[in-house]
C-alpha cells in the first residue's frame, strides 16, 4: 500500500477535477483522470474503447494507464492525490452490468492507495453535461453510491467532501493530509 497516494472519487460533475486542479496549484503533486484523456484520444483517432461504444475496451484503457500512472507516482516523495483511482474502473463496470475480469479485480486488490478516500458528493446545483459526460443527474448519483460501495468493499475508508466551494474542500483535503 502507498500511504501517500489519496484517491478523490465520486459521480461525474461533482467538482473533483475542479478540486484536484486547486490542490496542484498549491503544489500538490496530483494524477489526472484517465477517462477524459482515453475519450479525447479515441474520438481523435476514430477509435471505439469509449462509454458509449465499447465499455469493455474503455475500461482496459483506463486500467492500463491507471497502472502506469501508479507506477509512476512511485517514484514521488510527498502525497499525490488521483482523480479517480482502480477501483473507479471496477465501479464503472459494475455500474455498466459488465463482469469485472480478474485481472482487474487482482489490479484493485493489489495497487492499494491510503485507506482514507475522498468522495465528492453528488451536487446538483454543480453538475452539468459536456461532450464528454453525457451521464444524467440521476445516472451520476448512482454513480456516486456505487464508488462509495465499490470502496468500501475494498476495504477503504470513506470520507465525504463537504459541499462547499473549491478552496474550501482544497483546506479540507490539506487538512485531512496533515492528520
Amino acid at each position: 500500500m502507498s500511504d501517500h497516494f489519496f484517491v478523490v472519487t465520486g459521480g461525474p460533475g461533482a467538482g473533483k477535477t475542479s478540486l484536484i486542479t486547486e490542490l496542484a496549484r498549491r503544489g500538490f503533486h496530483t494524477i489526472p483522470e484517465s477517462g477524459r484523456a482515453i475519450i479525447h484520444e479515441e474520438v481523435a483517432r476514430g477509435g471505439d474503447a469509449l462509454p458509449w461504444a465499447d465499455r469493455m475496451a474503455y475500461a482496459e484503457r483506463m486500467l492500463e494507464r491507471d497502472l502506469s500512472a501508479y507506477s509512476t507516482a512511485q517514484t514521488v516523495s510527498g502525497s499525490v492525490i488521483f482523480d479517480r483511482g482502480i477501483p473507479d474502473i471496477v465501479g464503472y463496470l459494475t455500474l455498466c452490468g459488465l463482469p469485472v475480469p480478474p485481472h482487474l479485480a487482482a489490479a484493485a486488490k493489489a495497487a492499494r492507495y491510503n485507506a482514507r478516500v475522498f468522495l465528492a458528493p453528488h451536487r446538483d446545483e454543480i453538475f452539468t453535461q459536456d461532450a464528454e459526460r453525457k451521464q444524467t443527474r440521476a445516472e451520476a448519483e448512482t454513480t456516486c453510491a456505487v464508488m462509495r460501495e465499490t470502496y468500501a468493499a475494498l476495504g477503504y475508508e470513506i470520507t465525504e467532501l463537504p459541499c462547499s466551494g473549491v478552496g474550501t474542500r482544497a483546506n479540507f483535503v490539506t487538512a485531512q493530509l496533515l492528520l
